[in-house]
């Protein structure tokens, strides 16, 4: 039953071996020897080549080898305490090492520490250097506190794999964040209205690359210093009255970069909680190349309405004139002629001259979020 790999890999999945004492199993092995009157109770695991201690009272060896080992003969019997009344007595054990020397054991009565797969890591055990009895009520009270231990290994288990299932989530969620565009933030903002960030994703390295994470969640208001002296006072108002009123945040605002000035969002979704602290969850943009298309539609827009205004306004005078002279010679309509020419192909160069204007700034704008996207 030591080498059983079921069993074995059952024992690894528990991830206890060599692992610092717990308070609760140290209580258990206490009150096993105070109950059935040994000098030495312990909370053994066994692998293929040793016998640890998790818990260990009364003995100054953490481990022995398995093979010497009585804990081996209760690996088959999840059921049962295995009771060895004087081990000078039992061939199995008269010339073991732990009966020769020290600890020179004499009695000897296991639990089994089983698994629901029914397989045995272990027991909870007392020992004796003499030989002695034990009495049925103290057999049942050691299986007892065996499923007690048992229970608390189970649990802590129960807790580890769910600290990993946490963990794998935390580490997809930071990479989640960190592909995302722009800054993630979670903002508690307190009855009084100061406020912390609780969580800023690394997005905020691209839209303030001179501002620390850690220095930002040390001192929140290092965000403020940077955007534009116009702009703070009402993102400060838009902020207290989403916290006031339960509202939805949003505010869109200029920050200084040195001599270029951005615009950014701010997005955010206020919650109260029970002590009266609100927390916002929410996401920061640069939104600059938005306000950048915009004012290039503008342009182009000031371009079509003023300086189309003079080939079209020729165009239209020229159809005027020729419909109003229908007895024009050949002389005067071939001069309608040149000037309707003149006409479409000053119409012609600016139509040109819009089309790479246009395709410039848009292929500007698309370069400058494919730089900030990566």
């Amino acid at each position: 039953m030591i080498h059983d790999k079921k069993r074995l890999d059952d024992l690894k999945s528990y991830k206890i071996l060599d692992t610092s004492p717990e308070e609760q199993l140290d209580q258990i092995t206490e009150l096993a020897s105070l109950i059935c009157d040994t000098p030495i109770s312990l909370i053994t695991l066994l692998d293929d080549k040793r016998q640890w201690f998790k818990s260990n009272k009364g003995l100054s060896k953490p481990q022995t080898n398995v093979t010497h080992s009585f804990c081996q003969y209760a690996l088959g019997n999840p059921q049962e305490v295995l009771v060895v009344n004087d081990s000078w007595q039992d061939s199995r054990f008269k010339n073991s090492e732990l009966v020769v020397n020290d600890p020179k054991i004499r009695f000897y009565a296991g639990a089994p520490l089983a698994t629901s797969n029914g397989n045995v890591l272990g027991t909870l055990c007392i020992i004796d250097t003499k030989p002695r009895e034990i009495t049925e009520n103290q057999k049942k009270a050691l299986e007892i506190l065996a499923k007690k231990a048992m229970g608390h290994i189970e649990l802590r288990k129960i807790f580890l794999d769910q600290n990993k299932t946490i963990a794998m989530g935390v580490h997809r969620l930071n990479k989640l964040t960190q592909n995302i565009p722009g800054g993630i933030f979670q903002l508690r903002v307190k009855p009084d209205n100061s406020f912390k960030f609780e969580f800023l994703s690394e997005g905020i390295k691209d839209l303030h690359p001179d501002i620390n994470i850690d220095e930002w969640l040390k001192n929140p208001s290092l965000g403020f210093s940077l955007i534009h002296p116009d702009d703070l006072k009402n993102l400060r108002e838009t902020l207290a009255d989403s916290v006031k009123n339960n509202t939805n945040l949003y505010y869109e605002y200029r920050v200084n970069y040195g001599d270029e000035i951005h615009w950014h969002s701010v997005k955010a979704h206020p919650e109260y909680t029970k002590n009266g602290d609100t927390i916002l969850y929410g996401v920061f943009n640069d939104i600059s190349n938005h306000y950048e298309y915009q004012s290039a539609m503008e342009q182009i827009s000031f371009d079509i309405s003023h300086k189309l205004r003079k080939p079209v306004t020729n165009l239209l005078g020229l159809t005027h004139l020729a419909e109003n002279n229908l007895n024009a010679t050949k002389k005067e309509l071939k001069e309608y002629i040149g000037y309707i020419q003149m006409a479409s192909d000053e119409l012609d160069k600016f139509t040109k001259q819009l089309n790479e204007t246009y395709e410039w700034k848009k292929q500007k704008i698309a370069n400058s979020s494919w730089e900030k996207s990566n």
